[in-house]
């Protein structure tokens, strides 16, 4: 098992790369590993709820969806 670090550092500007993050964190958790996220720059304005869940990205599902698995599964975020 590999200890995998995922750093964010957009936000609402550009919607499908903040969720990327979220996407492989989720990915990294569900193959085994012991994962956290990062969130620097731009990317710390996903912390806030009403924000985060306005974030719709392109092509994977919304942000909020990801953001509750992080949280149902107790990841680590640092800001």
């Amino acid at each position: 098992m590999a200890k995998l670090l995922f750093a964010g550092t957009h936000g609402v500007e550009d919607p499908t790369k903040a969720g990327l993050v979220f996407l492989a964190t989720k990915g990294g958790k569900e193959a085994g590993h012991d994962v956290a996220v990062a969130l620097l720059g731009d990317g710390t304005i996903l912390m806030d709820q009403t924000i985060r869940d306005s974030v719709l990205p392109v092509g994977i599902p919304p942000l909020k969806d990801l953001f509750q698995f992080v949280i149902d599964n107790k990841i680590p975020v640092y800001v």
